[in-house]
């Protein structure tokens, strides 16, 4: 009986999401530097180093952040803080949005400013969905998001129709605007990231109209498990795994799903 219960427990919990493994400064740092090899080259305690030589501070000496202003003002690591649950997972508790948190001056250095032509001189076309939908989208080249978007595209043009209808047609990929509760750049003013569609997604600022402060927001998804898989594949990230869900928006964060 023993031995029966001891298989059962080895069982379930080999069905649980995988725990973060330790998170040091050193460990966040370095999977940063791993998940952006063209742009970054090093790091120490305090700082990381782009391949052009350029020195940025990874903290700004400020702990125990409010959530508010994680979202606002986040450090390099602060952005790395919520680990990010790759694969099937729960609805997300209050206030855990891995990856809404992002240091503006270390992604506008990555991809250039969407206010001048930085961001556009590295926009390429390529065909979103050649088989189901063909139209063509510009995104940025940096950091192979091109490539990358083109096998997302190639494999999702692969699934079932009635799963593949969710991924077209798109609600945008480049738009020079700041997020609406942040006040800060979307990772869409960099061309890195791409809305699906409208029509099967679901935003926690519409759900969460009506709800008087401190009301838990209701979570809500349509778009299926196949196509974030697919994109998570390829290094972008879902907005349906935060508390704060934005289903339609995927947006490429390598540093956020390396295992």
């Amino acid at each position: 009986m023993a031995a029966r219960k001891t298989a059962c427990i080895i069982a379930l919990l080999a069905l649980l999401p995988p725990l973060a493994h330790a998170q040091s400064k050193s460990d966040l740092l370095d999977r940063l530097v791993r998940a952006y090899p063209d742009a970054l080259s090093t790091h120490d305690e305090s700082t990381i180093t782009w391949r052009d030589g350029t020195v940025m501070p990874v903290d700004d000496g400020v702990s125990d952040k409010p959530f508010d202003q994680m979202l606002r003002n986040a450090s390099i690591l602060d952005q790395m803080r919520q680990p990010y649950p790759s694969g099937p997972s729960a609805p997300p508790a209050p206030n855990v949005d891995p990856g809404r948190f992002r240091n503006e001056a270390l992604f506008r250095k990555m991809y250039g400013d969407c206010h001048t032509a930085e961001v556009k001189r590295n926009l390429v076309t390529i065909i979103w969905l050649p088989r189901s939908w063909g139209k063509p989208v510009q995104v940025t080249r940096v950091n192979g998001i091109a490539e990358r978007l083109k096998q997302v595209s190639a494999e999702i043009d692969a699934l079932d129709p009635a799963l593949r209808a969710a991924a077209f047609p798109i609600a945008g990929v480049l738009s020079c605007r700041a997020v609406a509760d942040t006040g800060r750049m979307s990772m869409h003013g960099y061309a890195a990231a791409i809305d699906l569609n409208l029509k099967v997604s679901d935003y926690w600022l519409w759900a969460g109209k009506g709800q008087g402060e401190g009301k838990t927001i209701p979570y809500k998804n349509r778009m299926p498990r196949e196509i974030v898989d697919i994109f998570e594949r390829h290094g972008f990230i879902w907005g349906g795994k935060w508390y704060h869900y934005d289903t339609m928006h995927f947006e490429y964060r390598p540093e956020l799903l390396e295992k």
